[in-house]
């Protein structure tokens, strides 16, 4: 069995690739970086170091590389694929639907079986916008048979895999270091063919609940403590967490997204409060070495109507969920400045020039008459006494 991925970076690699390997599939990688492509063609392998109480490291094999610039052999690849998967990042979907859609009409005129597509993002209604996208390149007498015969699976990315260090990179550029977490929870009701047996694979519906849980919990609750933990200096994920400072502000964000979740979907409060606490032990694990500067990086992406922390607020304002620690990180987001980040750059230059209020309706599309505004604004106001961002760290 073939296994497609757009995308060998470190969720692509670190995460799916494992999958696929443990599963009994041949891993094509099809990624833009020559380096990488290159490495996995020389090597046919790659490690996978977990970090933690268990660490340990996984050779997986098997594996073999395309440049997303040969578009005759990205092409031939679909075409032969037995499943397939993204893991590019939202602003790469549009790009990747243009690789992927010649060889999918292969597929329909030749009559292959179906095919499924793992869209591994961080985006609501992923599925949606890659059918579109795919379709707008295919000629109009095979758009039946594409709804039919090829589907695309929603899915929810738990495992924290971060940056390597330019150490690490230099030493081996197909090493990805990963945490123990392994669970692949996706759409049950997305899949055209039979489900894959990829192991670690959770078939769930109605998976709506599982997406909103992963953006609204898991990746609030990560931005939070980034962007909490950048104003106060830290440079790791794991010491904004043993920050007194910083630490009851995301619990209670993540405490305010599990409530909302809990109303909108009759989830048990007890097993996203059991989720959530899983979490934050996950977000304190040293070993990670997760920067903040990462897990903040493209605040403007991460400050999108949908995203984590203003899609996270509506929903806890639609569902009678006062969002007031949400909008502590939300406003910690807004004066998030790492250097080097073009996106950072943005959104300090449109609070300058337009303060928070222009900010969030210009940028993030809210709604001038939001309370949304209202709670960012009055949270904005108070990050300096809130964090003790006179003294800085050592003031706690």
């Amino acid at each position: 069995m073939t296994a497609v991925q757009f995308g060998a970076g470190n969720i692509g690699r670190g995460f799916l690739g494992q999958l696929y390997f443990e599963s009994g599939y041949r891993t094509i990688f099809i990624d833009v970086a020559e380096p990488v492509v290159r490495a996995l063609n020389q090597r046919g392998r790659y490690t996978v170091r977990v970090v933690g109480d268990r660490p340990r490291d996984i050779e997986v094999q098997n594996v073999l590389g395309i440049l997303t610039s040969d578009a005759d052999a990205v092409r031939k690849a679909v075409f032969e694929a037995d499943v397939m998967g993204t893991s590019v990042g939202v602003a790469h979907l549009e790009a990747v639907a243009r690789l992927m859609a010649p060889g999918i009409g292969d597929r329909l005129r030749q009559n292959r079986p179906p095919v499924d597509v793992l869209l591994c993002e961080n985006k609501l209604n992923a599925a949606e916008y890659m059918r579109f996208e795919i379709a707008k390149c295919l000629p109009m007498e095979l758009l039946g048979l594409y709804t039919e015969k090829v589907g695309f699976v929603e899915a929810s990315i738990g495992r924290m895999v971060p940056v390597m260090s330019p150490e690490q990179r230099a030493a081996d550029p197909l090493l990805v270091c990963v945490e123990e977490y392994c669970e692949l929870p996706v759409d049950a009701e997305g899949f055209r063919g039979p489900i894959p047996p990829i192991r670690h694979l959770l078939p769930k519906k109605p998976f709506t609940a599982y997406i909103e849980r992963k953006l609204f919990v898991h990746n609030a609750g990560h931005a939070t403590a980034a962007y909490l933990g950048h104003l106060r200096d830290h440079e790791y994920v794991w010491q904004a967490m043993e920050d007194p400072r910083v630490r009851p502000v995301v619990d209670a964000a993540m405490t305010e997204s599990c409530q909302g979740l809990h109303r909108k979907y009759s989830t048990p409060m007890e097993e996203l409060n059991d989720h959530a606490e899983d979490l934050k032990r996950r977000f304190s694990n040293k070993a990670l070495g997760d920067q903040v500067v990462r897990v903040g990086g493209d605040p403007l992406r991460k400050l999108g109507h949908d995203d984590r922390l203003i899609g996270a607020m509506e929903m806890c304002l639609s569902q009678g969920v006062d969002p007031v620690a949400l909008a502590i990180g939300t406003a910690a987001a807004l004066r998030f400045d790492a250097k080097g980040d073009p996106s950072a750059a943005r959104v300090q230059e449109a609070v300058r020039n337009s303060g928070v209020e222009g900010a969030l309706t210009t940028l993030c599309g809210i709604n001038p008459d939001s309370r949304l505004i209202d709670l960012v604004s009055s949270a904005f106001m108070s990050l300096d006494s809130l964090l003790c961002l006179t003294n800085k760290v050592n003031s706690s």
